[in-house]
């Protein structure tokens, strides 16, 4: 069985003043990203504090992402995690496009540094929270998650952020889930560098290959494929073989 050494890191107050559009934050109407209305540039200040129910949500689903790998690897690959709270705030954000921002590696430096020296994980979450969900305000970014591949600027360890959200958003699929699937990012990764072909688009793969998302399994089907080299694509299995998370 391969053990991969996971780290969350759960940021419950965010403060930072961030360069957006003068009317960029406006209420979101679903679970997504807060709307832009205007280009003008001004400096906001956006100051979240989550609440326990917040923070409970998300770490009960990160909970259940080690069940899912091992369910969907049958016991080949597992997880064993740490979980620190950081008692104090996220004051920095990185522009990932013009009017989008995430915490970057670069963002959490020095926590990182401090718990998670290159070597001690094979992987790195961030929990933070991207919206107020009292007042409905929210740090322009571009998805729920946002997943990158090990290198030297994450300590070689796959990284991932992860918004808070609506508990309604945390049951709307597998316990473990958008944990599972954002870890998927940096593990596609890990095995193309080492000669394993992934499908197009890897973990988002699923619908452009004719999975059919679940209502109370989400996408899970799809995963069990792509971490046993069973999704098909142009006549060829790909994905990661079973025998490669030994």
């Amino acid at each position: 069985m391969k053990i991969w050494k996971t780290l969350l890191l759960a940021y419950r107050e965010l403060d930072v003043c961030l360069p957006v559009g003068r009317d960029s934050v406006e209420p979101a109407k679903n679970h997504g990203s807060a709307e832009r209305r205007s280009t003008k540039k001004t400096r906001k200040r956006f100051h979240h504090v989550a609440g326990e129910r917040e923070i409970r949500d998300a770490l009960d689903s990160f909970v259940g992402f080690p069940k899912l790998v091992s369910e969907l690897t049958d016991g080949r690959a597992g997880i064993e995690y740490e979980i620190v709270r950081p008692d104090h705030a996220l004051t920095s954000l990185t522009r990932e496009s013009p009017s989008r921002f995430w915490p970057s590696p670069d963002d959490i430096r020095s926590d990182w540094d401090d718990f998670a020296p290159s070597g001690k994980y094979e992987s790195i979450f961030v929990c933070w929270p991207q919206r107020d969900l009292k007042n409905g305000t929210a740090v322009p970014c571009d998805a729920w998650g946002l997943a990158m591949g090990a290198s030297e600027w994450t300590n070689a360890a796959t990284y991932a952020a992860i918004a808070n959200a609506p508990s309604s958003a945390w049951r709307n699929e597998a316990r473990g889930e958008v944990w599972l699937h954002e870890w998927l990012h940096g593990v596609c990764d890990h095995f193309a560098r080492r000669g394993h072909i992934m499908p197009e688009r890897d973990a988002d793969g699923g619908e452009l290959h004719g999975y059919v998302r679940s209502p109370t399994c989400g996408w899970c089907a799809y995963y069990r494929d792509l971490m046993s080299r069973s999704v098909l694509e142009n006549g060829r299995w790909l994905g990661i073989p079973l025998s490669a998370w030994s």
